[in-house]
Parts: structure tokens; C-alpha cells; sequence
């Protein structure tokens, strides 16, 4: 997806606080230099299989995973992670990784406040990690990036673990091309784990995703994503639609060889020993077919009515900006009613709306004002020939009975932390730069290592964090929610409402977000949810003590 050059104004630079942007707009030029494809997000795979028309594959629907035990006040589940094949584009069978035999993997219902515990067992070829994004988790449950399962037959983690790659291409263990590195806390297991979330959070869409380090972006591209949702009582009563008319979608795209297998550029196909990816995908890797519930520009059928839209975007590296088009070229209003961390105040209406990756949007789409008979097509404006397309509604007829609705209040509990309550600002620039001998992605000029400590806070601080980017980086906090205070010395725009955990940075932006770090204590993470990025280098420690 093209972007624009970087560009900061004195404003923007003001805005992000004094000698931070100054310094930074050094940096920009820097970055600009070092990543050797600065101005797009990666370069976009080709599928050589034959494709269908859009909107001719029905829209699956992810199943709901049933607990196995609802003892104890606990509901817990298993998932076993494990290669399966299943036909993706029509006629072809392509091999995935999955949790539960689908992809996405099945999807976690949850109450608010009753804990679940879910074992995951892994009989994959490689070592898996699980991360609940946007999870109100403890530490040991969170997926830390070394906190390893391994399969039956891999051999012992070592001590020393895979050096981040470089933007050159380069990867390397210790005694290799790159620098090994050591995590003394990594815990690893052997074939199993146990994760439990306790899910006292606000109601919301969260996702778990693979989230091994160094080997995210492949694994995820592989199929290793689900979703979890949290509700409770407050939001049931509120009459939005519900039941059919409750629809989750989440979006991705991939590339395909010519017999349907998936193809991604990594250098070490296996995934065991050498991450990273070739040169031409380094600032991302981009597909040419858009999936929705992993189906190609599938179409779903349903009556005119009101529809809540729970939307992800977990691609790896493609931002989205989505329109509702009738067949006339009318758009319908996308009404935005929540957001990463639930709901919002109060709606939000939109006419387009951009999603980078790993946010998610809670919309209310009224299909009323469409024909029976006709379609209603979800688009993406950034998006050109065939990425274009994402999915369509067809409406097939009437609704019996619509009685579903909007309130003008949504939610109360959102937190009202103001900038006079924070008791220090970080400030923190997201760019290229130099790592391990090669090329990289930097938070604060320095590349991911587990064994250091990048940021500690002391449980129940309130902080505001400037944040950024030479290029696209969609910047997400662990255990934390937090409110985005302004971009670019400028009031947030209207998609930022509400309490979000990811921060979409565009090139050259800069944003303030204020969060109270509360929870729990232990070793968390913040970095870039553009996967390939993160693998490369651009994640950092968060202690909270």
C-alpha cells in the first residue's frame, strides 16, 4: 500500500514536545536512508492460482468453542494446535496452520469477570507462543515471546535465543550471521501450557494470535489467530442487534502459489533456524487476495436490517480504509459504537473508516435503506484492483422485525484520567536503523532484547506516552488500555474515540496517549503490530513493579 513520504511540520514537531522532535526529525532522515523502502508498506505477493469473482464464496461464520469444564467458577477449553488443509480459494486444498483445525481458530465467549483457562497443545513443527491481544492478563499467561511450548520432538530451548534479522535479509543464531541473545525468565513447556484469563475487562472483541519471537508474521500468515469475546450484563441490556445480526469479521489478506498453498517470503521456510524475510518485503509483507473469516471476497446473506459489525484487521502488514456502498453508490453509514477496548460513550458516525493492523471497530450498519434483492459492497479505498474488493452483503429480504437500536448512551465506565493526573511523559520514536550488523526496526533507537528492562512502572501509575513513526507503525501496549490525547499537537481524530490498545501512526506522525498502568505486575510488551516489524526488531520491555 503506498504511503506518502515523511513530511513533519513545526507544528507537528511542537507538538510532540520540544527537543524530542527536533531530534527525532534527524532521525526521520536517517531512517529514511536505512530502510531501503521507506515510502510503501512492503511489496505485495502475487497469487499464480486461479481466483474467484468476488462476492461467489459464501462468508463462513468462525464456530464457538465449547468449554470442556465449567467446575469451579472457571470455564476451561482445549485447543490443539495442529497442520490441517482446507479449500480457500474453490478447488484448491492449502495447508495451514491452525488452532482447532480452522482458521481463524475457534472463537472464546466470555463473561465478564469469570475467569477462563484455556490449554493449548502444540503439534506443530515448531514452537508456539499464545497472546491474548488486548487482554487484561497476568504475566505468566500474557505469551511472552520466549515463553515457549514445544512440540513433542523439538529439542530443549537453549539458553541463547535466534538474533533478530536484518533489513539486509540477514538472520542469525549466536555463532551466525546475527547476535544471539539470552533470557534468563524465558519458562517454556513441553507439548502443552495452561493460559487463563480472568477477564475483568470491559466488554469487547479481543484476538489470540501466535506470537513466538522472531516468527510471528509467518506464523500468523499461516493461520494462527482466533477470536475472544468478552460480554456482560450492561452491554446485553442496551438492545443493540444481536444474534444473526451480530457478525464477526475479521480481515486478512495472503498470496497463493498455483496449486493453493500459501506462499510468504520467508528465508527459512521451516521457520526453525534463520528468521526473516527477503529484501523486496522487508517493511512488510502484503497478499493480493483479501480474506474475510478465511474466505476469499466472500458474500453473506441477510435481511435489511441493522447489523453490528464486529471488525478485526489481522493482516499482517495491509491498512484498510472501508466504505458501505449500495449498487447506486450510495454509502451507508458506519456507525461506530466501539472501540479495541470496548464501548464508546457515546456513537461515533463515519463515512469511511481506516483499520491498521491489529485494530478492531465495533459498527453498526443499518441495511434498511438497501433494496432487497441488491448488494451492499464493504470496500477498501487504499486498496487497488482486487484489493479493492473485501466483501459484500446481499440482502435477500425484508426483516420481519427490527427492534434493535442505537442508545445515544453507550457506555459509562470509561476511565477519565486527564494530563494533569500523570506523574512522568516518555517520549519514544518508532523508525529503521541498524541492528545486529544489518538493518532493522528500532523503538528508541535500539532493537528488541529480551533480557533488558526498557521501561518500568510502578503498578497504578498514570503516564502519557509520545510516540513517532517514520513510516506506518501501528503501535500496541500489552495488559494496558489507553486514550489517545492528540496527533500531531492536534485533538484526536474521530476514529480515535474510545479506549484503544493500538495506535495507528501514520508516516512522519506523532500521537500522545494516556494510560494508567494497572493490572498487574510482571513482564510485559510494546511494539509494532506490523507483524514483519516486530520480528525485525521493533518490541521493548514493559516491568511493571
Amino acid at each position: 500500500m503506498p504511503e506518502p513520504h515523511v513530511n513533519l511540520t513545526r507544528r507537528q514537531i511542537l507538538g510532540i514536545g520540544g527537543a524530542f522532535g527536533l531530534l527525532t526529525t534527524a532521525s526521520l532522515a536517517g531512517a529514511a536512508t536505512l530502510a531501503r523502502r521507506p515510502a510503501t508498506t512492503g511489496a505485495e505477493l502475487r497469487t499464480a492460482a486461479a481466483l474467484p469473482p468476488p462476492y461467489q464464496v459464501p462468508l463462513p461464520l468462525p464456530a464457538v468453542a465449547r468449554p470442556v469444564s465449567t467446575d469451579g467458577g472457571t470455564d476451561r477449553y482445549e485447543i490443539v494446535q495442529r497442520e490441517t488443509s482446507a479449500e480457500v480459494l474453490p478447488g484448491l486444498r492449502t495447508p495451514l496452520w491452525t488452532y482447532g483445525g480452522s482458521f481463524p481458530g475457534p472463537t472464546i465467549e466470555a463473561r465478564r469477570g469469570r475467569p477462563v483457562t484455556v490449554t493449548h497443545r502444540n503439534e506443530l513443527p515448531v514452537p508456539t507462543v499464545v497472546h491474548l491481544h488486548g487482554g487484561r492478563t497476568p504475566a505468566d499467561s500474557d505469551g511472552y515471546p520466549t515463553d515457549l511450548v514445544l512440540p513433542a520432538a523439538w529439542p530443549q530451548a537453549p539458553q541463547t535465543m535466534p538474533g533478530m534479522p536484518g533489513m539486509d535479509g540477514a538472520g542469525g543464531h549466536a555463532g551466525g550471521t546475527g547476535t544471539g541473545m539470552a533470557d534468563p525468565r524465558a519458562v517454556t513447556s513441553r507439548l502443552r501450557r495452561d493460559y487463563t484469563f480472568p477477564n475483568d475487562q470491559r466488554p469487547t472483541l479481543l484476538w489470540y494470535h501466535d506470537h513466538r519471537m522472531d516468527f510471528t508474521a509467518p506464523a500468523l500468515w499461516r493461520g494462527l489467530a482466533g477470536l475472544h469475546i468478552v460480554r456482560d450484563d450492561a452491554e446485553d441490556a442496551l438492545g443493540l442487534p444481536a444474534g444473526p445480526h451480530e457478525i464477526p469479521l475479521m480481515i486478512t489478506d495472503r498470496a497463493f502459489t498455483a496449486d493453493g498453498a500459501l506462499t510468504y517470503p520467508s528465508l527459512d521456510p521451516a521457520l526453525r533456524d534463520r528468521p526473516g524475510v527477503t529484501e523486496p518485503h522487508l517493511a512488510g509483507v502484503l497478499g493480493d487476495v483479501v480474506l474475510v473469516n478465511g474466505a476469499p471476497w466472500p458474500v453473506h446473506e441477510t435481511d435489511a436490517a441493522r447489523h453490528r459489525l464486529r471488525l478485526l484487521n489481522a493482516s499482517n502488514a495491509r491498512h484498510y480504509e472501508l466504505e458501505a456502498r449500495t449498487e447506486d453508490g450510495r454509502r451507508l453509514d458506519l456507525v461506530q459504537i466501539g472501540a479495541d477496548q470496548g464501548l464508546l460513550a457515546a456513537p461515533v458516525t463515519h463515512r469511511s473508516l481506516p483499520v491498521a493492523p491489529a485494530e478492531r471497530y465495533d459498527l453498526v450498519v443499518d441495511f434498511a435503506a438497501a433494496p432487497v434483492g441488491s448488494l451492499v459492497r464493504i470496500v477498501n479505498r487504499l486498496g487497488t484492483g482486487r484489493t479493492r474488493d473485501v466483501m459484500a452483503f446481499r440482502i435477500a429480504r425484508p426483516a420481519p422485525a427490527d427492534d434493535s437500536r442505537i442508545p445515544p448512551r453507550l457506555a459509562t465506565d470509561l476511565p477519565d484520567w486527564r494530563r494533569e493526573d500523570a506523574v512522568r511523559t516518555r517520549d519514544f520514536a518508532f523508525r529503521a536503523g541498524r541492528t545486529n550488523g544489518g538493518h532493522g526496526w528500532l523503538i528508541g533507537g535500539r532493537p528488541f532484547d529480551p533480557a533488558r528492562t526498557d521501561v518500568t512502572v510502578p503498578l497504578g501509575d498514570t503516564e502519557i506516552w509520545r510516540l513517532i513513526a517514520d513510516v506506518h507503525h501501528p503501535v500496541h501496549l500489552h495488559l494496558v488500555g489507553f486514550r489517545i490525547l492528540t496527533r500531531g499537537g492536534r485533538p484526536p481524530l474521530p476514529h480515535d474515540a474510545g479506549l484503544k490498545d493500538t495506535v495507528s501512526l501514520r508516516p512522519g506522525e506523532s500521537a500522545e496517549i494516556i494510560t494508567r498502568f494497572d493490572g498487574y505486575r510482571g513482564r510485559y510488551l510494546f511494539h509494532c503490530h506490523n507483524a514483519e516489524h516486530e520480528d525485525m526488531g521493533m518490541m521493548a520491555n514493559l516491568e511493571v513493579v
